[in-house]
Formats: structure tokens, sequence, C-alpha cells
């Protein structure tokens, strides 16, 4: 049971799967005790992350565990055709392909969550958000789930304030061996291997204008000092605009920034990062990405309005011709620029990111009968356990407390 492109693309679909495989040592420890265990015997896993290589080989790990698996991507553009293939050719069903339309994307998110699936593994919220509006009724079948990224958080933040969350949901993004890697180092490097090998363009002496400088702004900010640009960050936040001083870069509103700029990058998770008011104020050339999750930071629907003419400047790059003889860049439609544009994070780092996320299904099926609340943060021990792996795969021995430093640091009698 499954929906892709073309089944024939598999041989190179487990080609990238299996290379990634190399490079995951995390996962494959958890898949081996997984295969012994067998914690999801008898359990539908329904998951929507960005369908590549990296998430076909969790799927993987989760199908050795016992699990009944039901893939589809979170993303249009992000879907890897191949590795799709390949997935169903290992038996698992998958439903998704490479620039799917509006309504395709919705058919196949709607096929994963028909199935009434036990334990959801999602990458925005749009496998929670569907179940809870469209089949309301498949609830019940629901241990609980994982969010991967921030923009999902955000999601389940406001539906747990309104009492609208049924189900425990696991908040990976915010584990420290989540955010601390994956969005600033993960982002920070795919963000710019997406840009680089899309636009072709040095990166060395041009104004780079970070919007958002949470940690994957963070990240995007670092790896574009670190190639030689002068960067310029935008904020809301004063705290986080402080900080970004304080790291040594510029900062200052999106209405000035635009009008210096040479690439933009979007990553807020908010929408209309990038509207009107700026588009009038880019300089000729001004290229515009977005690694936020969806593609509502760039306002790319209001520039096809106002520019005269679109066209196609190169592979995944449309230029936009403003009345005044401008010409404006947009890479990959504005939806994720390290995924549609490129193979998304590095697999050391999506191996601890996804290590958490096999490691938080396992914990909420093992203490389904004790869950109470309905967010639920990344248990230390799971963090810890992952850093403990990945520092002992990378052969670093760290100190331990002594029985009088614990006390020491417990106590509040010196």
């Amino acid at each position: 049971m499954s929906e892709i492109r073309d089944i024939n693309l598999w041989e190179s679909g487990a080609r990238k799967i299996e290379w990634v495989n190399r490079n995951m040592d995390i996962l494959n420890s958890i898949r081996a005790e997984f295969e012994r265990d067998k914690p999801f015997a008898g359990l539908k896993v329904a998951l929507s992350v960005h369908l590549e290589a990296k998430t076909a080989y969790l799927c993987k790990v989760l199908a050795a565990g016992g699990a009944e698996m039901y893939v589809t991507g979170s993303n249009p553009l992000s879907t890897q055709d191949d590795v799709a293939a390949a997935l169903v050719h290992d038996g698992l069903n998958v439903f998704a392909w490479h620039a799917s339309t509006p309504e395709e994307y919705h058919r196949h998110i709607s096929e994963v969550v028909k199935i009434g699936p036990n334990i959801i593994i999602d990458d925005g919220g749009d496998l929670v958000n569907m179940i809870h509006n469209e089949y309301p009724e498949l609830i019940p079948n629901v241990i609980g789930g994982c969010e991967e990224t921030t923009t999902g958080i955000i999601r389940l933040i406001a539906m747990n304030k309104a009492n609208e969350l049924k189900f425990p949901m696991v908040l990976v993004n915010n584990a420290r061996c989540k955010y601390l890697f994956d969005n600033r180092y993960g982002t920070g490097q795919s963000v710019w291997d997406g840009i680089n090998r899309t636009t072709n363009l040095i990166v060395a002496g041009k104004n780079i204008v970070v919007a958002g400088y949470g940690w994957c702004g963070k990240g995007v900010a670092m790896r574009a000092k670190g190639l030689g640009a002068s960067v310029i960050v935008t904020e809301i936040d004063p705290v986080k605009a402080m900080e970004a001083v304080m790291d040594g870069f510029k900062v200052m509103k999106m209405e000035e920034a635009a009008k210096i700029g040479d690439i933009f990058v979007t990553v807020t998770g908010c929408k209309d990062v990038i509207t009107e008011n700026s588009f009038n104020n880019l300089k000729d050339g001004a290229i515009l990405c977005n690694a936020g999750h969806f593609d509502c930071e760039v306002a790319v629907a209001r520039l096809k309005e106002l520019a005269v003419e679109e066209y196609e400047a190169r592979n995944n790059i449309q230029g936009y011709r403003m009345s005044d003889g401008r010409n404006i860049f947009v890479i990959g439609e504005g939806r994720l620029v390290n995924l549609a544009a490129g193979d998304g994070h590095p697999a050391e780092i999506m191996d601890m990111s996804f290590a958490i996320q096999a490691l938080s299904a396992a914990y909420l099926v093992k203490n389904k009968d004790a869950l109470t609340e309905k967010i639920i943060t990344v248990p230390s021990e799971i963090d810890n356990e992952v850093a403990r792996r990945k520092l002992s795969f990378w052969g670093v021995e760290i100190d331990r407390l002594t029985d009088e430093q614990e006390k020491y640091l417990n106590s509040w009698q010196v």
C-alpha cells in the first residue's frame, strides 16, 4: 500500500540510505537493540518528516523494532523519489513524491493518518493537525507522538493552551542534543550547502541578512561569517538582538537591511518576514531564501503579484522582474532551502536528532499508562544517553563527579 513516483528508482535510493547508514553510529546501535527487544511490535507508526536518506534510515530502524511503518514527507520539495522507492522496495508503506501539488501533499498526509496510527513522528505538525481536525475518531488509537521542529512545537503549545491537544507529544526539538547541534550546526552547514550548490556564487564579501537569531539563525550567521560574509541580523526579540550584537553582527530592521543585503535567509518560524515593504527596497539581483519550516516567511505570492515578469533564472531559482527593472531571485520557491535545494543536514547531525526520535517513541510506548501530561520534554536520561553514545563513537572520554562532588552540588550547606 503505497503511492510513489517510480519504484524502479529504488537502487539509487538504496545507495543513499546505505551511505548514511555508514555514518549514523548511534542509530545503528539503537537498531541492534530494537531488533532484539521489538518495542513497537504490533504497533503502527505514522511518520511525516522530510523524506530523504537520513529519514529513510530512521524509518528502517523503527521497522526493525517491529513497527508497521506508514511514511510521508513534510515538504513537497524535500521528498527524494529514489529514496521513497527504496523504502517501498524494502516493504514499507510510503505516500509521497517530489514536487507534489498542494492537493497531492494533503492526500499523502491523509493516507498516512487514515491507517489509525499508534505513534506519530511529526515534523511541523501536519499529522497532528490532520488527525485532530479531519480524523478525530482515530485519536483514541494514538499512544503519543514526537515533534521534530520548532514550528511544530509552536503549534503544539498553542493547541495545548487551548485544551485541544488530545494525546501526549514529546518535544524532540527542545532536547539539548537536538537544538544545540541539529539547529545550529546542521542548519548552519546545510543552508549554505543548498545556497552554494544552487547559485554557484561566492559568499565572501557579500552582505548576508539572517532573519531570526534563534539556534538555527545562529548557525546560519556563524557559517556565513566563516565564509567571509558581512552578516546582518534582524530580530524582534531584544535579548536575541543583543546576543547577535555581542557575537559581532550588525543588527537592524528588515526594512533597512533590505537596502543593502545581497542574500537573505529567513529562519524565524513566523510568516511575512520579507514582504512588500522589503521587496520595494531590495537591490537589483538580491537573492531570497527560507530556512524556516513553512513557505510563508518570504511572501512569494505577493512578489508574484508585484512582478511584471516571472522567469526561471537557473534551476531551482525563480527570477522576478519588477516594474523599475530590478530583478529579485527566490531559491526553491521559498521552501526550506537546505532540503528544497540540497540534501538537508549532515548524516552525523541527524544521527543525534533521529536517535532522540527513536528513543522518545520507545519511551512513549513503555510509559503509555503513566503519562498524564500532553506536552512532554525529552527525559534527560535520553538526552544524556545520546550524548554519551556520540562521545563514545568519537573516542572521547569525560570526567564523572565523585560522590563527594555530587553531595556538594546537591547541598545548600557547604
